[in-house]
């Protein structure tokens, strides 16, 4: 006899936004997900506090049992968030937020364990080859958002693993001579320039400034971003477009190195972005890898159509506990 859905509160905390969910699981994968509940991290002092306006949002308290993912490696006593100011201790979180069962994931892990578990349908194709994901081998997950996210699903047979990792912290690579003044100029703000400088939110701004020709002073990564995609702001469309080749330079050499036979892009900017990747060279520098360059033209690269990644993959994480 099957056993009834069970449900599960699901959190994805980013470093702009946190978003909760009631979820129902069932036999280890996701049956349902309900409506999410979008908070802003700078609104809230901490997660207690925030679990807490979700509760009166939602008008009762939530699931006793709960799978968070967190932007931020999951090790340690104390999880700081990269580019978030909560501080949090899983040995304490789940008294601190009242439920009695508590799993907490990476959370581009999370999304690599929602691609696992996501109807195809949910899946839209940007370039290379217009075919299913693999059912065996690695899949790297990839997201520009506030940070740069990475995670790699392995799927083996008709299960699957996934692999949590900080690529998105690797250095940056620059590959011609307006990304060699990019990172020139970036070593003076820090130490280490990583990709995530480049292919995140704040990295459109320091593009923008970076541009030949007169110095503008970049308008707030909110305008920047909207003048950009609209296409209203020529300057802010050139930064958009040196965005997207360095991001398709990221994400191949991400793919490399995982040995990827396909690439699923997340995060919240790829949504925002996808329908102008055909006209900027991402395609191109994505498989221009030199002697590889006809294996990266055989990679398919899909984008993530769930309008919550990061709550769904939560839950799906959560699914394995509770199956």
């Amino acid at each position: 006899m099957t056993a009834a859905p069970t449900e599960i509160t699901v959190a994805d905390i980013g470093g702009t936004h946190a978003r909760f969910a009631l979820a129902r699981v069932q036999g280890g994968r996701v049956a349902q997900l309900g409506e999410a509940v979008t908070l802003k991290v700078a609104d809230h002092g901490s997660l207690p506090l925030a679990w807490r306006a979700f509760a009166a949002a939602i008008g009762r308290e939530p699931a006793k049992a709960a799978a968070i993912a967190l932007a931020c490696p999951i090790e340690g006593d104390v999880l700081k968030l990269t580019n978030n100011h909560w501080v949090l201790r899983p040995a304490t979180l789940a008294g601190e937020i009242g439920v009695e069962k508590l799993s907490i994931v990476n959370d581009f892990g999370a999304v690599a364990h929602g691609v696992a578990q996501i109807d195809p349908a949910q899946l839209i194709h940007v370039c290379g080859p217009n075919r299913p994901l693999p059912e065996r081998g690695v899949i790297s997950i990839v997201g520009p958002g506030t940070g740069l996210g990475v995670a790699q699903l392995l799927r083996v047979e008709k299960s699957y693993h996934v692999l949590e990792c900080e690529g998105g912290h690797v250095d940056f690579a620059p590959l011609d001579a307006f990304e060699d003044q990019l990172l020139q100029r970036l070593r003076q703000q820090f130490s280490r320039v990583s990709v995530e400088r480049i292919a995140s939110g704040p990295g459109l701004a320091q593009i923008y400034a970076a541009l030949p020709g007169q110095q503008a002073v970049a308008p707030d990564d909110r305008t920047l971003w909207a003048a950009a995609i609209q296409g209203d702001d020529t300057r802010a469309r050139a930064a958009l477009d040196r965005f997207c080749l360095c991001l398709g330079a990221i994400i191949g050499d991400i793919a490399l190195t995982h040995g990827a036979k396909a690439v699923v892009l997340a995060g919240g900017l790829a949504p925002r972005i996808a329908h102008l990747l055909p006209a900027t060279g991402f395609a191109q520098r994505l498989t221009a890898k030199g002697r590889f360059a006809s294996h990266m033209a055989n990679l398919p690269v899909w984008l993530i159509a769930h309008p919550q990644p990061g709550l769904f993959g939560a839950a799906a994480f959560g699914a394995q506990f509770e199956a």
